[in-house]
């Protein structure tokens, strides 16, 4: 999985197929019979975990240099894609993993990638992304968690919220204000330990979908750590923030795709057996072309996020646009089609004794974090190709 792939208008090579066979097999054996129970429960999905880091697919974005499987752009979003297609929450184990480590990969010293790289890639720490606070959401650049320098070492005070795996992450990627008065220009980028004196945690969120992962603040109290866990320069976190959104939107969309193909191929199995009116209900027109329309939505959006994943791999100069479109077309289609399975199933799609209400809880989530939609079509209309 190493090296800069070469895409053919965006197809996934050989290696990529084998590797969705190799995911999907695993998925379906290992991670698909635990998914109702880790949603009705609400509890961390630890056999996905064991199962992903088993199989080394729980952080494929690593590179071989800190030990990591150097998988490109197109391979972490089949990886992510074939996950949510049975079970969303476990979906977000190498999609945070990516999230929360990518300053580090792209602003970090050499040390830091030594340090919390290696650990990440050999499945003995997970690693979450801390940008959001109770008043910073959408306007990111207006937190308030601060970081004041004392001597070898930075103080870090304030409470990020929304923090994905938070409580299970070993590691945290956290942005603090160095510089009040130069806004975003005053932000910067710290790895935070778990074990930190002083780092805490709220109580998990209590959420429509993704019940899986936990989702909680972090809790900052004169958090002391050395100066040399800054990613970066001082003042560069909200660029390097920016940077990362630019490619993790892409694992956004491929959870958005896994989840609404999961329940594309539910319903189409359902209404095959289905019969009302002497024949299975697969043959009404009706339905017919609702299924063709969930299946050609669903289909552009794969296209565009694989190419988005090819820019990203590229780091092209229209990446922003495209990583953005992907995000807000990706999460649209998967709310659609994963609504319209639950209308395919009718009184049956609407329990938990099926599936797919399970999908179109969780599919709503891809709406709204990594940026709003509506802040999707901010981000698209000012970096128009």
């Amino acid at each position: 999985m190493a090296g800069t792939p070469d895409f053919d208008l965006y197809r996934p090579s050989e290696e990529h197929d084998m590797l969705r066979e190799t995911v999907r097999s695993l998925a379906e054996a290992k991670i698909a019979p635990y998914a109702a129970a880790v949603d009705e429960e609400a509890r961390f999905p630890q056999e996905a975990l064991d199962a992903l880091v088993g199989s080394d697919l729980h952080a494929v974005h690593v590179p071989e240099s800190y030990g990591g499987a150097g998988a490109d752009a197109l391979a972490t979003v089949i990886v992510i894609e074939e996950v949510a297609r049975v079970c969303a929450s476990s979906s977000l184990i190498p999609a945070v993993n990516k999230l929360g480590s990518l300053p580090v990969v792209l602003s970090g010293s050499e040390e830091l990638k030594q340090k919390y790289l290696r650990p990440l890639a050999q499945g003995d720490a997970m690693f979450s992304y801390c940008l959001s606070e109770p008043d910073a959401g959408s306007d990111a650049a207006g937190m308030k968690t601060k970081a004041v320098r004392d001597g070898d070492h930075y103080v870090l005070n304030g409470v990020k919220r929304w923090i994905t795996n938070a409580g299970v992450s070993e590691y945290y990627t956290v942005m603090a204000v160095t510089d009040p008065e130069k806004r975003s220009k005053g932000i910067s980028a710290f790895v935070v330990e778990k074990s930190d004196e002083g780092v805490s945690f709220g109580a998990p969120e209590k959420k429509l979908g993704i019940k899986g992962s936990p989702t909680r603040e972090v809790y900052l109290d004169n958090v002391r750590i050395p100066a040399d866990r800054m990613i970066g320069e001082e003042g560069t976190g909200f660029a390097t923030a920016m940077k990362t959104l630019d490619h993790t939107r892409i694992t956004i969309a491929a959870q958005a795709l896994g989840i609404a193909q999961g329940a594309l191929d539910y319903a189409k199995g359902y209404v095959k057996e289905r019969k009302q009116f002497g024949k299975p209900i697969a043959d009404f027109q009706g339905v017919q072309f609702m299924l063709a329309d969930m299946a050609m939505k669903l289909e552009a959006a794969r296209q565009l996020t694989y190419a988005a994943a090819a820019k990203s791999e590229r780091v092209d100069g229209d990446l922003t646009f495209f990583g953005a479109a992907a995000k807000c077309f990706a999460s649209d289609v998967a709310m659609e089609v994963t609504t319209d399975a639950v209308q395919l199933l009718g009184g049956y799609g609407y329990t938990r004794d099926y599936p797919v209400e399970r999908m179109m809880r969780d599919a709503k989530i891809t709406q709204i974090y990594e940026g709003t939609n509506q802040v999707q079509r901010i981000v698209m209309a000012r970096n128009l190709p």
